[in-house]
């Protein structure tokens, strides 16, 4: 028995319709995605140098930042958000931390107890939640958020440098574009075992600083190790964001022009910063 014309036409704008929903909701998911990331990066997502299983990553929206997320270190590679000056500090209480179902290997809330070892959140709590509210703050205790980190590195010099971003670097410019994440050691197999849980230790930590100014922008880069004191300055640790690439194998603002990025990336200037008048100040706690 043949399908009837009237029956052709009916099947014709059920398929019609399926394609149109498809391509408007395809549109609207690509411009949400497109505001979230020029809400959260500055000049393009990081990439990586060349494709290789240690720098391939997929990319994690969060409220309030970005994770390029590693399911063979089981780390973030790299975490991007934005801050600004804010009037009012006060913050929700600290959330619980939670398993994040989007890892192709699932992290528990209680993998690095016994390990000696901090569960260290790149997308800090008090910037992200201060900047952009409860919902975001609660994403900071995400697990894929975190790494492992020395207790001296995570409640001493990373947290001064992060208030430092706050309280001294955010007033100064209208806003800030943050990268931070983990640096691993060379050579792959050298590290491999070297876990906390399924979490691959790093070595050393790092984060970018851009103040993206239209014409002219700045930029401060370190990189901390796990061993150290937790009263250093912090200027003992500035490097170039090329060194950073290098360590990394990633490659930060893919959208510069040649002439900028050569600049930005390659010299160390701290003209504008006044990170002289911070280097050496305590944390609050």
């Amino acid at each position: 028995m043949g399908i009837s014309l009237s029956s052709w036409r009916r099947q014709g704008r059920r398929l019609g319709i399926a394609v149109l929903f498809i391509v408007v909701g395809t549109g609207l998911w690509e411009f949400q995605e497109r505001q979230h990331k020029d809400a959260y990066t500055w000049m393009g997502v990081p990439t990586w140098e060349a494709f290789h299983p240690t720098t391939m990553h997929r990319v994690l929206r969060n409220d309030g930042y970005l994770v390029g997320w590693s399911d063979v270190r089981v780390n973030p590679l790299w975490v991007s958000y934005q801050v600004e000056a804010v009037e009012d500090s006060s913050i929700g209480p600290r959330p619980n931390f939670q398993a994040d179902w989007r890892t192709l290997w699932l992290v528990g809330t209680d993998s690095y107890a016994g390990s000696g070892y901090d569960r260290g959140l790149m997308a800090p709590n008090y910037a992200i939640a201060a900047v952009h509210g409860r919902s975001a703050q609660v994403d900071t205790f995400l697990m894929s958020n975190i790494t492992p980190q020395q207790p001296e590195l995570n409640r001493q010099l990373w947290q001064r440098l992060e208030e430092v971003v706050m309280d001294h670097f955010a007033p100064r410019f209208d806003r800030l574009q943050v990268i931070t994440g983990p640096v691993f050691p060379e050579r792959f197999m050298d590290n491999v075992f070297n876990r906390v849980g399924l979490a691959e230790v790093p070595e050393a930590f790092y984060k970018i600083i851009v103040a993206p100014h239209s014409e002219a922008p700045l930029a401060l880069a370190f990189i901390m190790p796990q061993d150290v004191r937790g009263n250093e300055p912090l200027d003992d640790y500035l490097v170039t964001i090329d060194e950073i690439e290098s360590r990394t194998g990633l490659n930060f603002f893919p959208e510069l022009t040649t002439e900028v990025e050569s600049v930005l990336e390659g010299e160390l200037r701290l003209q504008g910063w006044a990170l002289e008048d911070v280097s050496k100040r305590q944390g609050r706690f």
